[in-house]
């Protein structure tokens, strides 16, 4: 199972606690797709003629870009690789660029999974994370895009915000049930050097965010989906149905994945490259026809620590019989030893072969995973 994820890197957002916006106009919209139309050229046989199941536009605002350029992106993707019938087309949006024209230009195109950008359904939410859209936008959003025919949503909703209550966070998740909403993902504000939510806290306007409030919050985000019957499929990603998304969990997986524009990853199982960030140097090195990424071979350490990473904090789990045939003795008996004190304190457990964090382990998974980490004699 192979994915495309298409790196959008422009964005109308202003937002508090990110500083991935940039200024765009017509034109550099245009240098820019051209510029990805070539790379998904020159990417063709990255994956030895893979077959995609997944293709992603994420990164900024793609839904800023006309729905012209986005049809010549995948029809170039088409033309190049073998798409499976049924492949998860989705796209990123922001709630007041979701129009009824727009959606059915999206589904024309072959979206058929959308990823709306709520953060929350309440004002004051809003306006402190300085978002575009109101609470009333992105449930007439979300309406709109299921009368339209979408099926496959996706929201994402941000916890520990420093005026958030328990009882609004609640109500968010509840209106998520009430909604119909069967994916979501749920992320902890975090503080990112050189933004708004940095700014704001060092020079003391607000107060730094509570670690106890950001975990207590996990807690009810925990207790409550599950009391809604979804599932909690990975730490920040929660589903009915089996409805998981099929593209982040191939990351997840370590399944092999082609990125295109700016700063994207690629992975081939053995080899990770990526692309220059700068939006300018990436556009002038792939019209000169000059290298714009860097590459790493990755070794089976950096393998067994990926794997590691990635996989406990997911449902699937780290399976012992993937790491006694993909690892050596050293690296398993590594694992063997480190991972007694986490199943002796009940932050991780053993099902039939498989190892799993338990609710509390999720909340200090980054501790468990860095503890489990094969580091190499220098």
């Amino acid at each position: 199972m192979s994915g495309i994820y298409i790196h959008i890197p422009y964005c109308k957002q202003k937002c508090t606690y990110c500083n991935f916006h940039f200024s765009t106009n017509t034109k550099n919209v245009e240098e820019m797709t051209n510029a990805m139309l070539i790379e998904i050229e020159n990417k063709k046989n990255y994956l030895k003629k893979n077959e995609i199941h997944t293709i992603y536009f994420g990164g900024g605002t793609p839904s800023f870009i006309e729905s012209k350029k986005l049809n010549e992106l995948i029809e170039k993707i088409k033309s190049l690789y073998k798409i499976i019938e049924n492949a998860e087309i989705t796209i990123e949006l922001n709630p007041d660029d979701i129009t009824e024209t727009k959606l059915k230009e999206l589904k024309s195109i072959g979206f058929n999974r959308l990823s709306i950008g709520v953060q929350s359904f309440f004002e004051e939410d809003l306006k402190f994370m300085n978002r575009s859209h109101s609470g009333k936008e992105a449930i007439d959003s979300i309406k709109l895009s299921q009368k339209s025919g979408f099926k496959n949503i996706t929201i994402d909703l941000i916890y520990g915000l420093p005026n958030l209550s328990n009882t609004n966070w609640k109500k968010n998740l509840t209106k998520i049930n009430a909604l119909g909403i069967e994916h979501f993902s749920a992320y902890a504000l975090t503080v990112e050097p050189k933004t708004k939510l940095d700014y704001l806290i060092k020079s003391k306007k607000i107060n730094a965010i509570s670690d106890d409030k950001i975990v207590e919050q996990f807690k009810i985000l925990q207790e409550k989906t599950s009391n809604m019957g979804f599932v909690q499929y990975e730490i920040s990603n929660f589903c009915k149905n089996e409805n998981y998304s099929k593209h982040n969990s191939s990351y997840w997986k370590r399944k092999n994945y082609i990125g295109i524009g700016p700063s994207a990853h690629s992975f081939n199982g053995n080899q990770r490259q990526w692309n220059i960030k700068s939006n300018s140097r990436y556009i002038e090195k792939i019209k000169k026809k000059e290298k714009y990424f860097e590459i790493e071979n990755i070794s089976n350490v950096e393998q067994y620590n990926e794997y590691i990473l990635t996989s406990l904090r997911t449902i699937w789990g780290v399976n012992h019989d993937y790491l006694k045939s993909n690892f050596d003795e050293k690296i398993n008996l590594n694992f063997k030893n480190s991972v007694k004190k986490w199943l002796d304190s009940k932050n991780v457990i053993n099902k039939n072969g498989n190892y799993n964090l338990t609710n509390e382990g999720m909340i200090i998974a980054d501790s468990i995973s860095s503890d489990l980490f094969f580091v190499q004699d220098s």
